[in-house]
């Protein structure tokens, strides 16, 4: 029964861990035979290339919170983990490698061997995170660990391609994309990061052919562009242009002569009303052009240098080719001036690179039929977001849905599974590879080298890792998933895709709830990164403080709808709280050993009968069935508040304390003890979800093994709320003695008397119900603040006055007189206070000029301090007798 004096995480954290798994106490078997409610769920997957950061720690702890007391409810739980092979960010990372390390690009290996090069890399470091979580405690189902590249789960990509394909949902075709030029890949939308940074306007002159003089002024945040333009626009409805109808303007610097068209693209009220035409390097141009059957005039190319069709610009990167542009058209005249501009620049989410809108041929999803039934899943209540205003946001991106363009010009990810013809030219989708090609027959097919966007595949997670497109038990049993828990930054990414996409594959949504978390940030609540230097590496606070004290210092700050304040305070005093369990701990173990208990029955019961009892198990009643509500509605704080005001505060201070005066009386002291350990189990499985190596370490040198006996504290059952421990009187009644013990101490640390000098003192009970209390727990009362009382009519003194009672110390004369003088001295300053407000409330300036909440918060300070006022006059009356 000894327990270690220094409580260290570190010595039983790692065994703990991998003993949860080696037990397969996460293991969720599907099939209908188990009658239990299910309770299914799976991970964002994090990137294969990652490490466990610090907002993944509070996912993952808001997620393992919610599993573990879903599975000590009773509920067939599943948390089933897997990584994401996050095309992007892993090629980046292999192709970065063999860059430095082998002074090779992809292209050198060939696509075959650059694959087989990231496999590898895979094999040796993908591996991570995982080990980071299953250190950290995530009580996943380890066994179905999947990976959005395992052959299953591209089976399952295939047969959602070819479907939407059949259904006329993708489609191939020339269209603008934001092209990343350093990833040398198509984006989508959501991939763009737009950020505002100060530019310029220039505004250029365009002289108009055939009407010597006369110029029309076009203003452009990017000039080199203009060496692509095929026409410049003025509104239909503008006077100004009207005789330009059908005219012609000759380009700056190239000479060539593009027309004047009318279309609404030309704003009359935005600078001159005249916009320049370049369709092949603007989205909204690439629609005019189709609405004038306009040329493409492809100036920049892939790699962000200016083509031949740039003139004597070719080869330049986009942004010299600017300069040049630029100079030219100052020494040319057609210049006219340069304005101070606020734009915003659009760049890669992955390398930050400026992206360059290029006409590319691509393959695309159309949204608007997806979107549709999603939105309905949302508006009749088939899915909740919580916090709910994400519903808000959910419903504004999804009714302005736009295509999505699914294809990356990568070689890491899902091979788009099309083939095309030589011959015929026409592609061939099919599920396996074809032989030949559906429109011709021609055996001359190449497959379509651009894979799927990583999102696609993330878009099947909740159903392709359960093994669809088989009509699996696994299936069966648990989709739709319950709970969804994530962060607001991939709502469109991925909870989006993954509603849409469930809802067309499955015809059911993908979950029923989606709790969305908030950021965590650092003391002073900014936003954490690597430039401020702000960030907080999970992996070395854990190790600093054990990961039970920051899972728990996470979860003080989760309110839903905010975000999280994670301080170096916040994790010492989490860490003082597991400490504080801790020694409880030790101190039950010796009182055990004292009585003689080797370890604790769980079918032990006591009576009870005395008023700590009474109280403790109405106050773990009360904790109990509050947790349980906090849980059901992720009030994370909540449920951290709970468990450390009753551990803390109300079993280690006062019950712990009252229990040792108990068992050292002699008398009935395996009864006390008893209860003493009913109550410490108890409070053990309430904080199990939240600090689980602790209790888990606690509870198994605690309880004594049996057949009926848990083996893991994880696969106990979390506690519920009992009628018959339901004792609003012996609640009241310790409360009452609680308070009297307090003033009693109050009344000491006023004298700023020793604790361990024996003091003695009187009580004026109130009632004779109080007398009775005074009278059964006089022991108590005497033991916890070390003085001899005696119940009085009247006492002198240092008073202490309640509506109760009256607690007082009796005072040596010195004593009295230090305390006559602090009494005079609270009461002089009081006088002056009341005074000064009383003032301030009787002008009529500041009763005119204050705010009204002002002018009652001062009104209210008042009533306070005439009140303390009363209260001083009294202590110093009663003092002198």
């Amino acid at each position: 029964m000894q327990l270690e004096k220094i409580y260290e995480p570190g010595r039983f954290e790692p065994r703990w861990a991998e003993w949860w798994i080696e037990r397969g106490f996460f293991h969720a078997e599907a099939g209908t035979d188990d009658p239990r409610p299910t309770f299914s769920l799976v991970i964002p997957p994090p990137n294969v290339t990652g490490s466990l950061h610090i907002g993944h720690m509070l996912e993952h702890t808001e997620i393992d919170v919610t599993v573990r007391w879903h599975r000590m409810s009773g509920k067939r739980t599943l948390w089933l983990p897997g990584t994401d092979h996050a095309g992007i960010a892993t090629q980046m990372v292999v192709e970065r490698s063999l860059r430095e390390k082998e002074g090779l690009t992809r292209h050198d290996l060939g696509r075959e061997e650059f694959e087989r090069r990231v496999w590898q890399w895979k094999e040796q470091y993908g591996g991570t995170i995982l080990a980071q979580m299953r250190r950290m405690g995530d009580s996943c189902d380890w066994s179905r660990n999947r990976f959005t590249l395992d052959d299953g789960l591209s089976r399952a990509v295939r047969e959602t391609f070819v479907s939407l394909y059949e259904k006329g949902l993708i489609y191939r075709g020339d269209y603008m994309v934001n092209w990343c030029p350093s990833c040398h890949t198509a984006l989508s939308d959501l991939e763009v990061v737009h950020e505002e940074a100060e530019g310029n306007l220039w505004h250029i002159r365009y002289p108009v052919k055939d009407r010597p003089g006369r110029f029309l002024i076009v203003a452009t945040t990017r000039p080199e562009t203009m060496l692509g333009d095929t026409a410049v626009c003025v509104n239909p409805a503008d006077e100004r242009y009207a005789d330009l109808k059908g005219a012609s303007v000759v380009l700056p610097l190239l000479g060539r002569v593009i027309p004047v068209i009318q279309d609404e693209l030309a704003d009359p009220a935005f600078g001159t009303g005249v916009v320049k035409v370049t369709p092949a390097h603007d989205p909204n141009d690439f629609e005019a052009g189709k609405r004038h059957n306009l040329p493409h005039v492809v100036v920049i190319d892939k790699d962000a240098k200016m083509t031949a069709e740039a003139g004597p610009y070719e080869g330049l990167d986009r942004y010299e080719a600017r300069t040049q542009v630029l100079a030219g058209l100052e020494q040319q005249g057609l210049l006219e001036k340069t304005s101070a501009y606020t734009l915003s620049a659009g760049r890669c989410q992955r390398c930050k690179t400026v992206v360059e809108p290029l006409v590319s041929t691509q393959w695309f999803c159309r949204m608007k039929p997806l979107a549709e039934p999603a939105i309905r899943a949302v508006q009749d209540g088939r899915i909740r977001f919580v916090p709910e205003n994400w519903t808000k946001t959910y419903n504004e991106w999804m009714n302005n849905i736009r295509d999505w363009c699914v294809s990356r010009q990568l070689w890491w990810g899902h091979r788009i599974p099309a083939w095309h013809c030589g011959d015929c030219s026409k592609p061939t989708v099919a599920r396996e590879t074809p032989a030949t090609c559906a429109h011709c027959g021609s055996a001359k097919l190449t497959q379509d080298p651009d894979v799927l966007d990583t999102w696609f595949s993330s878009g099947l997670w909740p159903f392709s890792t359960l093994g669809w497109p088989d009509q699996t038990e696994d299936l069966k049993t648990f989709y739709p998933t319950t709970l969804l828990i994530t962060g607001f930054d991939i709502l469109f990414f991925w909870v989006a895709r993954m509603v849409m996409l469930g809802i067309e594959m499955m015809g059911d949504v993908p979950f029923r709830t989606v709790y969305i978390h908030g950021l965590v940030r650092d003391a002073e609540r900014q936003k954490m990164s690597k430039t401020k230097g702000n960030t907080i590496d999970p992996l070395v606070v854990t190790e600093q403080y054990g990961t039970d004290a920051v899972r728990f210092a996470l979860l003080r700050g989760a309110a839903p709808g905010t975000d999280i304040v994670l301080s170096e305070e916040r994790m010492v005093s989490s860490r003082a709280f597991a400490n504080k369990i801790w020694n409880a701990a030790r101190f039950i173990f010796m009182q055990m050993e004292k009585v003689g208990v080797d370890a604790f029955d769980l079918a032990a019961a006591a009576p009870i009968e005395t008023l700590e009892d009474r109280w403790i198990f109405h106050r773990l009643n009360e904790t109990t069935a509050k947790i349980n509500a906090a849980q059901e509605n992720f009030r994370y704080h909540e449920v951290a508040d709970l468990i450390w005001g009753f551990l803390w505060d109300e079993f280690c201070d006062w019950y712990v304390e009252v229990k040792k005066l108990r068992i050292q009386e002699g008398l009935n002291a395996e009864a006390h003890l008893t209860n003493l350990l009913r109550v410490f189990e108890q409070a053990l499985r309430l904080l199990h979800p939240v600090m689980p190596f602790l209790t888990e370490e606690l509870w198994q040198r605690l309880v004594k093994r049996g057949a009926n006996t848990p083996e893991s504290i994880c696969i106990a059952a979390f506690p519920q709320a009992r009628a018959d421990w339901e004792d609003e009187e012996g609640a009241e009644g310790f409360a009452l003695l609680q308070q009297l013990i307090t003033e009693a101490r109050a009344l000491r640390a006023d004298q700023k008397l020793d604790p361990k000098q024996r003091l003695e003192g009187a009580i004026r009970p109130g009632s004779e119900a109080v007398a009775a209390l005074v009278r059964s727990e006089l022991s108590v009362i005497e033991a916890l603040t070390n003085t001899r009382f005696e119940l009085a009519d009247k006492v002198t003194g240092a008073v202490r006055a309640r509506t109760d009672f009256d607690v007082a110390l009796k005072l040596s004369a010195a004593q009295a007189g230090a305390e006559r003088l602090r009494l005079a001295k609270d009461i002089e300053l009081l006088r002056k206070a009341i005074d000064s407000k009383k003032k301030q409330l009787g002008s009529e300036s500041f009763l005119g000029r204050a705010p009204a909440a002002v002018v009652e918060e001062t009104r209210a300070k008042l009533a306070e301090q005439e009140a303390q006022l009363a209260l001083s006059e009294q202590r110093l009356r009663r003092l002198d007798g």
